[in-house]
């Protein structure tokens, strides 16, 4: 007997079924792969050692307290900072826009205040409507001979950025001027995301920063760190509770008699379920398929201690073909790694077929008159809550998740 099914050992279902636990809820997980922790999952390079992240990149960060001190119940927290580099016209900036960034790629000395000056000219006046962007004599910026040192953008431009309507390279241009973003974000975004910028919300390039000064911090947040003894350990840690039953391997959706006892079939109505797998595949894609970007890996043992000397290197030009290369070794420099041989993956986004895992959802306006629908199907659906990122259709990073988990469990509590 179980008191509630959760399909998906990711970071918000394990952290689900740790709440309910501890208040005596009986608690079955149900996770289609042989592992727990959804795509956050890591595991020991059987050459080498190094700990690797099998589906890509995952750092933890955040600004809330709750989701911090939760964790840290169950892990001890490196002191990790994630910068990111990246390669444009053969050389090699930070990342996100910094004054360094802006410096760097304009040639210039620029202060803060003047910065912040170009920035918002090039933000107001689109080159290819206007004079073209230059760098003038004694390194000051401008357009057209202008002075870099011009006011701030009007409050009705403010605005404009702030809207919620905007496609990502709209909002993307209000930020960092159109040369930037030609340079580092447009076609690094066609590679990302298999689809045109302006098919794309805003709020995707909204998460990332732009600074005036030169901090080279990817992120911003007070928490930031990664677990001691990796990812995989903090959720086994998570989901070791006496009223917690795992059960990989098992399809909740799947028909056959391999899926297991637990399916959508002998649940429903039966026992209650909270499903964070695709909600377009829950409901059997009846609305149509809804837009899911997948990664391929391309992995390496380069006979070297350090083949790129930093974790993450974006390849910010159209060609290559991968958007980034991750070197795992540097997540972790205080391990005791091997001074001869590392591991790289070269990553490759797709659009995801019915038989791919899925990563992130697309979002464009198809995909959002599609969701629209599912969610008036989920609100029919008796005794079925849909919660992460595939069941919401939402980008969340960790922390987002792991908080949008405690606050279902408290209101399934309440």
């Amino acid at each position: 007997m179980t008191d509630l099914v959760i399909v998906g050992a990711g970071p918000f279902g394990l952290t689900l079924a740790r709440v309910l636990a501890e208040r005596g809820r009986r608690v079955t997980v149900v996770e289609r792969r042989g592992h727990i922790g959804g795509n956050a999952y890591s595991s020991a390079d059987p050459d080498t050692g190094i700990e690797v992240h099998n589906y890509g990149a995952h750092l933890f960060h955040t600004s809330n307290q709750k989701v911090w001190d939760f964790l840290s119940r169950f892990t001890d927290w490196t002191g990790y900072t994630h910068r990111v580099f990246t390669v444009h016209a053969g050389q090699v900036y930070p990342l996100p826009v910094s004054l360094a960034t802006i410096n760097q790629f304009f040639g210039t000395s620029l202060s803060p205040d003047q910065a912040r000056g170009l920035i918002a000219q090039q933000a107001s006046q689109d080159p290819q409507d206007g004079p073209g962007y230059q760098v003038g004599a004694g390194g000051q910026a401008g357009t057209g001979g202008q002075s870099a040192a011009t006011s701030a953008p009007t409050a009705d431009r403010h605005k404009a950025a702030d809207d919620p309507s905007l496609s990502l390279d709209a909002k993307a241009v209000r930020m960092i001027g159109r040369p930037l973003y030609e340079a580092f974000i447009r076609n690094y975004t066609a590679k990302q995301w298999q689809v045109a910028p302006d098919q794309l919300p805003g709020s995707v390039i909204g998460r990332l920063p732009v600074r005036y000064d030169y901090d080279t911090r990817y992120f911003s947040d007070p928490h930031q760190g990664l677990p001691c003894q990796g990812f995989t350990a903090l959720w086994e840690r998570l989901a070791d509770h006496h009223l917690i039953e795992l059960r990989l391997g098992e399809d909740y959706l799947g028909a056959s008699a391999t899926a297991g006892p637990f399916t959508k079939a002998s649940c429903s109505g039966q026992v209650p379920v909270v499903f964070t797998g695709p909600i377009d595949r829950y409901f059997d894609q009846s609305a149509g398929p809804l837009g899911w970007r997948t990664l391929d890996f391309e992995w390496e043992h380069p006979a070297t201690g350090d083949f790129q000397g930093c974790p993450v290197m974006n390849y910010a030009d159209l060609d290559p073909a991968w958007t980034r290369i991750i070197e795992f070794r540097h997540f972790h420099p205080e391990r005791d790694y091997p001074p001869d041989r590392t591991v790289i993956a070269r990553e490759f986004p797709r659009q995801a077929g019915p038989e791919d895992e899925p990563y992130y959802p697309v979002n464009t306006p198809r995909d959002r008159q599609r969701l629209d629908r599912y969610r008036e199907l989920a609100a029919t659906e008796p005794d079925v809550k849909f919660g992460g990122r595939l069941g919401r259709y939402q980008y969340l990073d960790m922390d987002m998740a792991v908080a949008s988990a405690l606050a279902m469990a408290a209101e399934m509590l309440a």
